[in-house]
């Protein structure tokens, strides 16, 4: 279903969808807040307990997605640093796979985001270690707060990416993001339908390495979107090739699309450079 997003704004009808979220005036709370891990952070954890072989994937997969709507008018070394200091995080013993910058484009949402992260853990034990690091605790407070109007994040649990190859996606691969708010009363046999056709959409359109999709388990954070999927293609060329099929990206929408109340589509490009 998230993947949809195969199809861009346009998949879900002829007018974008826009619901209006209000956008915080004060201070953000921290978007780690939520975490509450089962024993508390420890500098001492080893990289044997916590980081597993970059030459193995888990049996599952925790996606972190973090996207951020960088004030009007800021200085451009300001969202330099904040990128940087993000891209850094790479470091912490507890990712698997972590990479941020520019949104590369927005096909359609509610809020104009411009920038994201995505990062990957072992476990969600792992993901609550990362979110309470001091190190990251200091990049929130220091470099993403005080330069964003907005920030959602959206968290779920995947399957085999396909071994080692598929966990980190290599530079120049294109990445469409797919979040869907679902209309209120809608049970978990629907939730697996649309799961079944976003799993689908691989074998489907050409050119995507690999899928990713699932249900959220940090609403709290989501803005009430509670579907979400990555798809990882090769490259630019093979996710234009996808938008410009549209009798194929149509015919995949009109499966979900009776369920939908909102959708939010966004392309990102990963690096070259890790700062």
């Amino acid at each position: 279903m998230t993947m949809l997003c195969l199809k861009a704004a346009s998949l879900l009808s002829t007018k974008p969808f826009y619901l209006h979220f209000p956008v915080p005036k004060h201070q953000l709370n921290p978007f780690f807040s939520s975490f509450k891990p089962e024993k508390p952070y420890s500098a001492s954890a080893s990289r044997s307990q916590i980081r597993m072989s970059s030459s193995s994937t888990p049996p599952q997969t925790i996606e972190h997605i973090v996207l951020f709507k960088v004030k009007e008018n800021i200085d451009p070394t300001q969202i330099n640093t904040m990128i940087h200091s993000l891209n850094r995080l790479i470091s912490l013993d507890s990712v698997l796979h972590l990479t941020a910058g520019a949104l590369y484009r927005t096909k359609s949402s509610p809020i104009p985001f411009t920038h994201m992260l995505h990062s990957r853990y072992s476990s969600k034990e792992n993901l609550s270690a990362y979110a309470l690091h001091p190190t990251h605790v200091q990049v929130v407070k220091e470099s993403v707060l005080p330069i964003c109007d907005d920030i959602m994040a959206v968290d779920w649990v995947t399957g085999d990416l396909n071994g080692g190859d598929s966990l980190v996606p290599p530079s120049g691969s294109a990445i469409r993001l797919t979040f869907l708010k679902l209309k209120e009363g809608l049970g978990d046999e629907v939730k697996d339908e649309i799961l079944g056709v976003i799993q689908g959409i691989k074998d489907t359109f050409g050119g995507i390495d690999h899928i990713s999709c699932g249900e959220n388990f940090s609403p709290a954070r989501a803005k009430g979107y509670s579907i979400a999927s990555l798809a990882v293609f090769r490259g630019l060329s093979e996710l234009e090739a996808v938008d410009s099929d549209k009798e194929l990206a149509n015919l995949e929408k009109a499966k979900v699309r009776d369920y939908l109340e909102s959708v939010m589509v966004l392309d990102y490009v990963v690096s070259s450079s890790r700062v």
